[in-house]
């Protein structure tokens, strides 16, 4: 209550008789976010369907008739808007609304643009980042802080955020590490239930780094104080001795229409070589064609370097999420090196557990 009570206030400055939504399911964080902003004073606003049935504007059809002060959401869906081509501040009046919150996963810079472009010119976007485990944000907005495009505005207030190196050493501002956080914070886990020694608990956070949380986040912390998340550390492609992270790859295919969603991973090889392949979804009426596997490839060689290219390009009927919206790159990783499923992912903790059974099926098949 009091990690929520100090970012609802000051990070998302939610005032009293202010109308707060955030398009969330019971199993993820973001409900117990929602539910705080009682806390604050504010009205919280529900709903029930999907956010993009009958079609993509009907979260903002929903702002308009509530007149929602806050709206929050995921980046995936924001993403999702823009690739749909809607404008909602042309269809709807969404003149009471102060904020647009997004998590789940990085919001690339294009998706910015989109909110300024297509939402409101004057609109706060607050972009924030945390964790399941600790039931809030390391980092947030900041309402006396400006919006960068494709950055989070600041560290969130008592967190100790750093970013390091593998020596354990704090990387200079603009290059990046792995996020830390260095003291403690009210909301973090003591035990894991049933890890009765601790075992599983320590190796979870405090392994890499003795004493010291390790969430597995690659973050570059700006030369202004602001944040970019890469994606996550154990998901990184390392590809001929370079770290690749996944929202490099992500951010260049979203500008493909063909494209609904993307996952991408690198697999290792006794031998020491790496088989880097891209599983795409994708949208309706599109098929997987010599022309659209150029357009991929032509995208992240300009966009970044001919080693972010992937060694194959396979289609897929959907890209496994989390409950949260997170992709889910090391499960589907560990389910290709033949790991035990009960321990490669968790079908409980999935939006969409029936996705795993393209890539069981394909582990089955799979030549070393």
């Amino acid at each position: 209550m009091l990690e929520h009570l100090k970012y609802l206030h000051f990070h998302n400055d939610i005032r009293p008789g202010e109308r707060f939504f955030w398009y969330s399911t019971t199993g993820w964080m973001m409900w117990n976010f929602t539910v705080g902003a009682l806390l604050a004073g504010a009205t919280i606003v529900l709903y029930d369907g999907s956010p993009g049935f009958p079609n993509m504007n009907v979260l903002w059809e929903l702002a308009e008739k509530t007149k929602v002060t806050h709206f929050g959401t995921s980046a995936p869906f924001l993403v999702s808007c823009m690739k749909a081509g809607i404008s909602p501040k042309t269809d709807f009046d969404l003149s009471h609304l102060r904020s647009i919150g997004s998590t789940g996963s990085p919001l690339p810079p294009e998706a910015f643009g989109w909110v300024y472009e297509n939402i409101k010119p004057d609109v706060w976007l607050s972009s924030m980042a945390g964790g399941t485990d600790v039931c809030t944000a390391w980092v947030g907005g900041n309402p006396q802080l400006p919006v960068y495009q494709g950055e989070i505005q600041c560290r969130c207030l008592g967190c100790a955020m750093e970013s390091w190196d593998e020596a354990g050493l704090s990387v200079p501002p603009g290059e990046v590490g792995e996020m830390v956080v260095t003291k403690p914070m009210p909301s973090m886990p003591v035990f894991f239930w049933g890890d009765t020694d601790g075992a599983k608990y320590r190796a979870s956070y405090f392994e890499h780094y003795p004493g010291v949380w390790r969430h597995g986040d690659w973050i570059q912390i700006t030369e202004r104080d602001s944040l970019v998340i890469l994606g996550r550390s154990d998901a990184t492609l390392n590809r001929q001795g370079v770290r690749i992270g996944t929202a490099e790859i992500y951010r260049a295919l979203d500008q493909i229409p063909e494209l609904k969603d993307t996952l991408i991973i690198n697999l290792e090889r006794p031998d020491g070589s790496d088989w880097m392949p891209l599983f795409v979804a994708l949208s309706p009426g599109h098929s997987l064609t010599d022309e659209i596997k150029t357009k991929i490839k032509t995208a992240l060689r300009t966009a970044y370097s001919p080693r972010h290219v992937p060694d194959d390009i396979l289609e897929i009927p959907d890209v496994p999420y989390t409950i949260s919206g997170k992709k889910m790159e090391t499960p589907v990783k560990k389910i290709l090196q033949r790991k035990p499923l009960n321990k490669a992912y968790n079908r409980d903790s999935m939006r969409n557990p029936e996705s795993m059974e393209f890539f069981i099926r394909m582990a089955e098949n799979l030549v070393d």
